[in-house]
């Protein structure tokens, strides 16, 4: 089932990344129950389950968190649980009753995760916000976009997914490792402001080192550079151009045809990447798509094709890979990283769990009493 087998943690329903994290420990093998909110038409759209991929590989069941039975069965299953989830606002568990002072005292070596988008204090700490407000305070938002044009939104991925819920699942794993030395959980503070910081941590250092300018579209790799960008091709697609290291970019310069030309610039003349960067576009405009792949084909000119979700899924490497799954008649990524005791990567969709969370409770350690009695504390099974 996975590295992470015999994991138990319980995660309380949220949006973005605090499901992202639970899916991806899950996909790893972890058991993780669902604690569901009774219906609220304030939580946002309603949230089709049968589609919603940051929800596979779980059971749930439905709590009342603002009733005392709520309460006490959330902190009955927390005492099984290795770790925990939660992504409301700063305060909100505490004023529940079930914040990390209540649970660590019942369930001493739990390692409870908390996802925010400011972190649990600091001036923000309580402000509402998105994933685009929280890269724009890091400075991300700020590097991405044309020159000249307003900032780009890089979906949510920065944000919510690679610093977000990505960092949780990384904190928490530390934490249970750290718990099976000490025998002692804590509490993992995942602010998705800081790992979108985190995310850019690499651009920190250039800056320092004079290699990166504070000018959007004006460096190597944010388009700046004309052998690091994407072009239109005749057909009204894209290619998508990295040929960083001289010998892709000689290789570059070879399939377009350029490589006896003297007049073209240098690669790093800064002065004329406009010049290059036309040069590129118009020889580039030239041909299809597939008729540049075909002639990139087999070359180190580090050119792709950029291409849609669908066909993304459709494309011979990710079918050679089995990087993607059906679930549910959904297609969807396939759990990454892929574990074997045998060299390659063993392909393995993500782990099914039982009709209900009666099931996961009996798993859990509880017996037909509790279970019981869960039912009488208002509990619903899903």
């Amino acid at each position: 089932m996975g590295p992470l087998s015999g994991l138990r943690v319980v995660e309380f329903e949220a949006i973005g990344p605090g499901p992202f994290c639970g899916m991806m420990l899950a996909d790893m093998g972890a058991d993780v129950l669902l604690v569901d909110r009774k219906a609220d038409p304030n939580l946002g759209l309603p949230r089709e389950r049968w589609n919603d991929v940051m929800l596979r590989g779980r059971r749930s069941l439905t709590l009342d968190l603002k009733s005392p039975g709520g309460v006490e069965a959330a902190l009955s299953i927390a005492e099984k649980a290795d770790a925990l989830i939660e992504g409301f606002r700063p305060g909100v568990m505490e004023r529940l009753g079930l914040g990390p002072d209540v649970m660590l005292a019942r369930n001493p070596r739990l390692v409870y995760g908390r996802m925010t988008g400011w972190g649990q204090d600091g001036p923000l700490a309580k402000s509402v916000g998105h994933d685009i407000n929280y890269i724009a305070l890091s400075g991300v938002l700020g590097a991405i976009g044309r020159d000249g044009a307003p900032p780009t939104l890089p979906l949510n991925l920065v944000g919510d997914f690679g610093g977000g819920g990505m960092l949780l699942a990384f904190g928490i794993a530390c934490g249970i490792i750290e718990a099976k030395t000490s025998g002692c959980g804590q509490v993992v503070d995942a602010a998705m402001i800081d790992g979108a910081s985190t995310l850019a941590s690499m651009f920190h250092g250039m800056i320092a080192a004079k290699r990166w300018t504070e000018r959007r579209a004006s460096n190597m790799l944010d388009s700046g550079a004309p052998w690091y960008d994407t072009y239109r091709t005749r057909d009204e697609r894209f290619i998508a151009v990295g040929a960083i290291e001289p010998q892709f970019y000689k290789a570059l310069l070879g399939k377009l045809g350029l490589a006896a030309d003297p007049s073209l610039p240098a690669q790093h003349d800064q002065a004329r990447w406009p010049e290059l960067r036309a040069r590129f576009a118009a020889v580039i405009g030239t041909r299809s798509s597939d008729e540049w792949m075909a002639i990139f084909d087999g070359s180190d000119a580090c050119v792709a094709p950029v291409l849609s979700f669908a066909e993304a899924r459709a494309h011979p490497h990710a079918a050679a890979r089995e990087a993607f799954v059906e679930l549910g008649g959904v297609e969807q990524p396939a759990p990454a990283p892929r574990f074997g005791r045998t060299p390659g990567r063993a392909s393995a969709p993500p782990p099914e769990r039982g009709a209900g969370g009666r099931d996961a409770l009996v798993e859990w350690g509880f017996d037909a009493a509790e279970i019981n009695r869960f039912t009488d504390l208002g509990v619903a099974f899903a």
